[in-house]
């Protein structure tokens, strides 16, 4: 298997890779969001970040199509576009630092970047004033940016579109639709710059089932869990997460 995927994946990774997707998929069905801050450092550190920020985009992709119908029906349209003008400029920007840094360098600021933004939800801060169109746009390049080099632009987007007085429903469905543009045009970028492969989509299917599972459970769930105790649970999710993808702990992982 390691040699038809390219990856030099054992049969332990890739049972933990599988694990990881099954963890980041419930997150992601239930918030909306979330799915790379688990899977994006802890995939990183079996496969390094070149490989596991596109196949974490092309399983998303995929397996999220389902709950773009709805978010298309209950989302405000015109701030998502605003928002996605932004993530033009941004995701190429990221997408460049994805291709052009040193992979530990990247896994490093990944791991810095997920405990900022891990940090910034907990806070509780929320952007409290009516949204304007330029800053709409500008949330959306730097989430762009995020996007583009680590899958990580969910927490500037949540963190601006939580604090008004939009109800929960919508505001979900403006993050799935805002990230299903954003994900055409990391896909757009990725492909352009090589990587997406066809050994990177044979990984794909390994990992996606799994993933999909993920996400359907974290659907029902939503609206049927507390949602204070299921956030708490995917904050401690994300800080372990970025706790043991630290490159420092590479040694311990043989």
């Amino acid at each position: 298997m390691p040699s038809i995927l390219s990856t030099d994946l054992s049969i332990s990774a890739l049972a933990f890779l599988v694990l990881v997707a099954l963890s980041a998929g419930l997150a992601r069905g239930f918030s909306g969001f979330g799915a790379a801050l688990i899977f994006v450092p802890l995939a990183s550190s079996v496969m390094g970040p070149q490989i596991a920020v596109p196949l974490l985009l092309v399983v998303d992709g995929v397996m999220t199509l389902g709950m773009i119908p709805g978010a298309v029906r209950r989302a405000d349209r015109r701030d998502v576009l605003t928002m996605a003008v932004g993530a033009i400029i941004g995701v190429p920007l990221g997408v460049h630092l994805l291709m052009t840094l040193d992979p530990v360098t990247i896994r490093w600021a990944i791991v810095a970047i997920v405990v900022v933004l891990l940090s910034l939800l907990m806070s509780g801060w929320r952007y409290r004033d009516r949204p304007k169109a330029i800053l709409t746009a500008v949330v959306g390049l730097i989430a762009g940016v995020f996007s583009g080099v680590a899958q990580i632009g969910g927490p500037p987007v949540v963190a601006y579109w939580l604090g008004g007085a939009v109800p929960a429903v919508i505001v979900r469905a403006n993050i799935i639709l805002y990230f299903a543009i954003s994900t055409v045009l990391n896909a757009s970028a990725y492909l352009w710059n090589g990587l997406i492969t066809v050994k990177l989509l044979g990984l794909a299917v390994l990992v996606a089932p799994v993933y999909g599972l993920g996400v359907w459970l974290g659907s029902r769930m939503f609206g049927l869990a507390e949602e204070k105790t299921f956030r708490r649970i995917c904050y401690g999710m994300i800080a372990t997460a970025a706790l043991i993808s630290m490159p420092l702990f590479d040694a311990l992982k043989g």
